[in-house]
């Protein structure tokens, strides 16, 4: 345990920060599992546009420095290539 004022304030912004890329994280998750759930319906319309949702989620990610750009990227190709799995 910290014995120093300034670190003892530290440990709990970083834990607060914890929480919030935890809950981003988390969303991004439940974001792409929602879009694979679609594409297992064979609804095309509902896909895309749980695509749309999860890609936003990945940019703002990306962003605000969560995940790498190519994590971005890798997922963002391969949810594409999902919805557009769908005939």
């Amino acid at each position: 345990m910290p014995q120093i004022q300034s670190q003892k304030k530290r440990v709990l912004t970083n834990n607060k920060r914890n929480l919030v890329v935890s809950a981003r994280k988390s969303a991004i998750k439940t974001a792409m599992k929602a879009v694979f759930a679609a594409v297992e319906a064979k609804d095309k319309e509902a896909a895309q546009l749980a695509y749309n949702v999860a890609s936003s989620k990945l940019d703002k990610a990306v962003v605000k420095g969560i995940h790498h750009k190519n994590f971005a990227k890798r997922h963002k190709s391969r949810l594409s290539r999902a919805v557009n799995s769908i005939a």
